[in-house]
């Protein structure tokens, strides 16, 4: 399977978000030397504990500093934007690194105040068009408009030869189809809704023809033990943010460990009954069984982690031992 990496910029505990950010460009180079496949930037906005709220310009950082590992968005969230400028956005990007450009495209809603600051229109209430617009997108890229169509005499592509690789995300599966029927790829967010992976991806798979990607949240240690604990520190965010909002900040292991309760700490991490956790924690051997069932159940052909994890070095360590226990090739870039 191809292993692949989501990144937050998470804020690590008596950090901040510049540093957040550089951790964030920093992971694309670790990535790349690990073998992993691609590196995709999420879009949050007003959140305390992740700095990653505009993916396009840390998507040009990372990949202005390295030369192998594909770079993209996980996801611009197209509903607050207008898809001419998105496509304007990313083929600039392409255009500067060809061939390694990903526009992944979702949609969200990031709370009421936030949801009004970025909206398109203040005037009228938002529309769900969220098909119409990634059609709208992909109109840009291909100069697919009607003759008669006011956009017809825009070409945002003139001078750019390639294009972005277009990717829908979802977490409840009812892209899935839409993604298919458009010819674009389909990532399903697992950590947010593991119920739903399997018949949505393999849904994907059945109209598109071939996998998709499946992204979970894991944690990879040198033992389960060590790997449980480490979770801790999600785990308790989750809670945080389920209490005080946006303003929840990402808690060390210590912290974690004396506000979570016993139930919380021993919540299963690995496939239980059938039943697929929010989060995966484990040795990097307990980690690719889970991962090996998962692939098998979704069909999917590449596996997308997101790992919040409190201690940088963990983290680095985390990303490492899964690369080495999935075997994908290292590649040292020449940069």
């Amino acid at each position: 399977m191809k292993l692949s990496l989501v990144e937050l910029a998470t804020v690590t505990p008596g950090g901040d978000k510049p540093q957040a950010l550089q951790d964030a460009v920093n992971a694309a180079r670790q990535a790349e030397d690990l073998g992993y496949h691609r590196i995709w930037y999420a879009e949050h906005h007003d959140a305390a504990s992740a700095a990653s709220s505009a993916p396009e310009i840390l998507i040009a950082l990372a990949a202005h500093t390295t030369s192998r590992i594909r770079v993209g968005s996980g996801a611009v969230l197209l509903n607050h934007y207008s898809p001419y400028k998105v496509a304007e956005t990313f083929l600039q990007l392409e255009a500067l690194t060809p061939g390694r450009i990903d526009l992944g495209l979702g949609r969200a809603t990031t709370g009421p105040v936030a949801d009004l600051a970025l909206r398109r229109d203040r005037n009228t209430p938002p529309a769900d068009d969220f098909e119409l617009q990634v059609q709208e997108v992909l109109a840009h890229f291909d100069r697919r408009f009607p003759a008669d169509h006011a956009f017809a005499r825009l070409n945002p592509t003139a001078g750019i030869p390639t294009r972005p690789e277009v990717w829908i995300l979802g977490s409840s599966g009812t892209s899935a189809l839409m993604a298919a029927e458009l010819g674009l790829g389909y990532a399903f967010a697992g950590f947010i809704n593991p119920g739903g992976a399997t018949r949505a991806l393999l849904r994907h798979g059945a109209y598109a023809g071939h996998g998709g990607i499946l992204s979970v949240s894991a944690v990879v240690a040198d033992t389960d033990a060590e790997a449980q604990r480490l979770n801790w520190s999600r785990t308790a965010l989750m809670a945080r943010l389920a209490r005080t909002g946006t303003a929840a900040q990402v808690p060390t292991v210590d912290e974690a460990a004396r506000e979570l309760t016993q139930a919380e700490k021993d919540a299963p991490t690995v496939i239980t009954d059938g039943h697929w956790p929010r989060q995966i924690a484990g040795s990097p051997s307990t980690v690719r069984d889970q991962l090996e069932q998962m692939v098998k159940a979704t069909g999917v052909e590449e596996v997308m982690i997101q790992d919040i994890i409190s201690d940088p070095q963990a983290r680095a360590h985390s990303r490492a031992l899964l690369a080495q226990v999935l075997d994908v090739t290292p590649v040292s870039p020449a940069r």
